[in-house]
């Protein structure tokens, strides 16, 4: 009997440190088992989305305000279309706010950060930030740099 008992709470045990992995593995990610719909989308173009993917954080100030939806090309302008939804709490931001692609550490993941403008016109359901600024490509920086040192010994 006590041999079962034992088998039991080692089961019980196991099964609880699957459920924190679980857990754990859903908090890492960005997942969650909810959907809340108290957010709104926001739609920003930007010249260049290198390394921005779906999920992303959409931060102002450094506090998460929301995440990417979606990622599309832009037919008419040829521009990286991002589509972020916004929490609803977050309902006073102003038209003239800026989007930029930016990147968490040296290496680290991309997110879109919101810097607030001063329009008394505020952005709502379905509104376009016109003022963005593109991801950074740490390949371009290398290569300007690169060119740049190789044009100052030629001459």
């Amino acid at each position: 009997m006590q041999n079962r008992s034992l088998e039991t709470g080692v089961g019980l045990f196991l099964l609880a440190g699957i459920l924190a992995l679980l857990l754990l593995a859903l908090r890492v990610s960005g997942l969650s088992a909810s959907t809340t719909n108290d957010s709104y989308k926001l739609y920003a173009n930007f010249d260049n989305i290198a390394g921005l993917t779906v999920r992303a954080k959409v931060t102002m100030a450094g506090v998460t305000i929301g995440k990417v939806t979606a990622i599309d090309l832009d037919h008419d302008t040829f521009m990286g279309r991002v589509t972020m939804e916004v929490d609803k709490r977050v309902n006073n931001l102003p038209s003239d706010s800026t989007a930029s692609i930016l990147t968490a550490g040296l290496l680290g993941e991309k997110y879109v950060g919101i810097s607030v403008g001063g329009d008394d016109k505020l952005l709502k359901d379905g509104s376009t930030i016109h003022d963005t600024q593109s991801s950074l490509v740490l390949e371009d920086l290398i290569g300007k740099f690169l060119l740049n040192s190789v044009g100052k010994d030629a001459k």
